[in-house]
């Protein structure tokens, strides 16, 4: 009796999606695909229904993403082809193969796939050819799966085919996990479906989302599996989760963390300032943030205020290239810093983590684990070792479905316009290793630290200039590299100065390295 009810438990399969094209926070759909420049903090009042409503200044939009939780292989630099229990993308899939955030408006989240283009495992892998920078041939942004619900007039309303979500979803880990990008004021819908482990059908794996140390999900969507939920193989669940703070953070599942961490379970999230979207004086714009109570830091009565108005008062809002930047560019600020002291030109993340070959094999053979025993050998920048590190594009690698996928999307190459600046977005998920990066040529500016801006509680800037950075896992660090008065074609390294983290595996010459471009 229990063999024959096995067949239907797995069939019945209940994916979801959901991203409100309004809310009660956002209530004008028409406004929500786009960043309104910030002039003002929202104003509320008690509406009709007796909780808050905006009454003014609607700030921020409503952003969506959906992605899957199983399993997939990732290609080491030395040829290694790896198991991982991993995330993938279900959404943004041609911004996720372009190196992009695979975040989505409203708009583009909830448009179907074109009836005449039938999704196909491994796409867009299997429909471009990556070698040959052809991404162009893929233009799918939209939630894989979502189609119009007949039963209610065609409604766009979360009604999913599971047949699509299974064929892309399936096998289709990504390391890292795909990139989250939002911006603070925004409202963040995030489906989780959980497609299975197809190497692993013994393994009835739960998986969450645990955005790490962000700071103001509750317990509910904190992916904590003792205080929130988990989601079973067939089902989805969609987190919600407001962007009060600008930074770099990250995210993993939060089932049996020291293995699913180690075997690709982790991502990078990282939110945009309201500074990119002020317009007119910068300073004069962190005053008006003052007056919002989400944001206010008053130094004087807040110990835990993070970004205090920059010392030196209105005259701050002088200093160079500190033009405003709307947001869709690739140019902004890191935080709010009121004196365009975090401007940068273009941005890069770069998630630091490792894998312990063994652990991998023996997760994918049915064998017990060796967490005591666990030693990374291969060392990875953005789920690559050097070469790889270098090269441009995303990386394919053919699973045990027989068809390729973009298992390692993110390249970490560098590249600095002349004279420019670059953000390097540094976070480290790595389960049993300390791990540093040094900087030859071009000296490194540390700005923040785990999602928070270096400044005093005077307003003084307490930015720092190294050639070297140490992370721990589950922590991260917001970098400037500035190539003023460095001429173009020049060549510099970042890589680790722990001699046994540059290799892959057995072979040298590899591990923890990239290389930084002057353009």
């Amino acid at each position: 009796m229990l063999l024959c009810l096995a067949p239907l438990t797995a069939s019945a399969q209940s994916f979801r999606v959901q991203c409100p094209t309004s809310t009660i926070t956002h209530p004008t759909a028409a406004q929500n695909d786009s960043e309104p420049a910030y002039t003002a903090p929202t104003t509320q009042s008690v509406g009709t229904r007796g909780y808050l409503v905006p009454t003014a200044n609607v700030n921020g939009a409503i952003k969506c993403q959906q992605i899957s939780g199983g399993d997939g292989y990732a290609t080491m630099a030395d040829g290694t082809q790896t198991y991982m229990f991993s995330f993938g993308p279900l959404s943004g899939l041609a911004k996720i193969a372009s190196g992009q955030p695979g975040t989505d408006s409203p708009s583009e989240f909830n448009t179907p796939n074109p009836p005449l283009h039938v999704l196909l495992p491994g796409d867009p892998a299997t429909t471009v050819d990556a070698s040959l920078g052809n991404l162009s041939s893929f233009t799918y942004n939209g939630a894989v799966g979502q189609v119009p619900d007949l039963d209610n007039g065609g409604a766009i309303n979360g009604h999913v085919d599971p047949r699509q979500m299974m064929d892309v979803g399936v096998m289709n880990g990504n390391i890292p996990a795909p990139l989250m990008a939002i911006d603070e004021d925004d409202e963040y819908f995030l489906t989780l479906s959980n497609v299975g482990m197809i190497m692993r059908p013994d393994l009835f794996e739960q998986h969450t989302v645990h955005f790490h140390g962000y700071p103001n999900a509750s317990a509910f969507y904190d992916g904590v599996p003792d205080a929130s939920v988990a989601i079973n193989i067939g089902a989805s669940f969609t987190y919600y989760y407001l962007a009060p703070d600008a930074g770099t953070y990250f995210w993993h599942c939060h089932i049996t963390p020291p293995e699913h961490l180690q075997m690709g379970m982790v991502g990078q999230l990282y939110v945009r300032p309201r500074q990119d979207r002020v317009t007119g004086s910068l300073y004069a714009g962190l005053q008006q943030q003052q007056l919002d109570l989400r944001t206010k830091c008053d130094s004087t009565t807040d110990i835990l205020c993070s970004n205090p108005l920059p010392a030196g008062g209105a005259t701050a809002n002088t200093a160079t290239g500190a033009a405003t930047v709307l947001h869709g560019g690739t140019s902004g600020y890191a935080y709010n810093d009121g004196d365009g002291s975090t401007y940068y030109d273009v941005e890069y993340p770069i998630q630091i983590h490792g894998f312990d070959p063994n652990f991998h094999f023996v997760g994918m053979t049915f064998n017990p684990e060796g967490f005591a025993d666990m030693k990374d050998k291969y060392f990875l920048l953005n789920g690559r070792s050097y070469p790889d590190t270098v090269t441009a594009g995303p990386l394919e690698t053919q699973s045990a479905d027989g068809v390729n996928h973009f298992s390692q999307p993110l390249p970490s190459i560098i590249n600095i316009p002349a004279g420019k600046k670059a953000l390097l977005r540094i976070s480290d998920l790595d389960v049993s290793e300390y791990q540093t990066l040094a900087s030859l040529g071009i000296p490194m500016k540390v700005i923040g630290y785990n999602a928070k801006l270096l400044r005093d509680q005077s307003g003084n800037n307490l930015y720092y200039n190294t050639n070297s950075i140490t992370l721990a896992g589950g922590e991260s660090l917001d970098v400037i590299l500035d190539a003023t008065g460095y001429t173009a074609g020049s060549v510099f390294y970042l890589y680790t100065p722990n001699l046994d983290h540059l290799s892959n595996d057995a072979e040298n010459f590899g591990g923890l390295m990239t290389e930084v471009h002057v353009n």
